[in-house]
Order: structure tokens, then sequence, then C-alpha cells
């Protein structure tokens, strides 16, 4: 079943759609959804990967979009919609001190988290809730958005036989690291400060 998954989004990546899809994953990454774009990213350019830069372009450009979404969601709508959100991915304890840690470490917290796999919209609705300078939280997000997607998507252009075949013949093992890591992120927000 993992193959036959496996192969189907090896041939949508190579598909029309693929864009689209990938800008709507990464946006709704960065605001509420809980898979990271990595997820289509790195099929996508095994896929293509002369079109790598392209890739990592649309994932960025729509994760920031999304961002400023989540953005919103913590300025004019956290008593409501963000405050279901972090309750409904468990996070509120770890939110509760990620907020309170904005006035000092605003800037560092979105560039160190946003290239990791601790979820991205707990940042953009922590930054809107925190009234963080919006220019400087674009400009973070840009920076540290395209660094995640650039890196990824550089390193799957250079070495993306030998990763495709690894993948290709570790599939189960790949998928179990995958989710271990965006569980993981999600983890280490609600338990650490």
């Amino acid at each position: 079943m993992l193959r036959r998954l496996y192969d189907w989004i090896i041939r949508l990546s190579g598909s029309p759609r693929a864009m689209p899809a990938l800008a709507a994953v990464s946006f709704a990454e960065s605001s509420f959804f809980p898979i990271p774009p990595d997820a289509m990213i790195i099929p996508m350019v095994l896929a293509q990967p002369q079109k790598a830069w392209r890739i990592a372009t649309v994932a960025t450009v729509a994760s920031v979009i999304g961002g400023l979404f989540g953005y919103a969601i913590g300025y004019y709508l956290y008593e409501t919609v963000g405050r279901w959100l972090v309750d409904f991915y468990g996070l509120q304890e770890g939110f509760n001190a990620f907020y309170q840690s904005f006035n000092e470490w605003g800037l560092w917290i979105i560039l160190i988290k946003g290239l990791t796999h601790i979820p991205y919209k707990i940042v953009t609705i922590a930054s809107g809730v925190a009234q963080f300078n919006i220019a400087v939280f674009v400009l973070a997000s840009i920076v540290t958005r395209g660094a995640r997607f650039f890196i990824v998507a550089g390193l799957l252009r250079i070495f993306g036989e030998p990763i495709r075949e690894f993948i290709e013949r570790r599939l189960t093992l790949v998928t179990t690291a995958f989710v271990i890591l965006v569980v993981g992120g999600f983890i280490a927000l609600r338990y650490l400060p």
C-alpha cells in the first residue's frame, strides 16, 4: 500500500496539478494544516529536478502568504479560531511559553523555528497574538522558509538520483522517519519552553 501511495505521489508530482497542490499545502501548513510541504517538495523535485528552483519558489511564496493568514488568525481571531487550532493540536501549554518569549526573542524564534519541523502555524499565530512587527515577520518568513525549501530542493537537485534510490529501497523507513519528525515537532513544541 505504501509503495502504491509513493508511486501515485511521484506520478502526481509530474502533472500540471502539482504546483497548485504544492501552493495549497504550503499555504495551509503555515496557518492550520498539519502536513509540511516537504511531503510534496521531495517527490516533486525527485520527479522533475530541472524545476527544483521553481518548486522551492512556489512553496516559499505560498508559505509566506499562508503565514500572513496565520498571523491574521492570531491578531484578529485568536479568541475564536486561533485558540481552537492551538487546542486542537494539543499545544496550549507550549504556545503560552512560546508567546511569552516573543517580546524578547521574536525575530530569532521566527528564523529558527521556520527552519525546523516544529509546526510553523504556531509561529505565525503566536506572531499575530504578540502583534509582532508585520514587516519584520514577513521578511523573516521569506528568509527562513525560503532557506528551508531552497536547501531541500537544492540538495535533491544535486543528489536526487541516489536519494530517490535510497527512498525507494527503504520506503517504510523513510516514511516512518518523516512521521517521527512531524510528530516530534508537535511534541517538542508542546513540552519544550
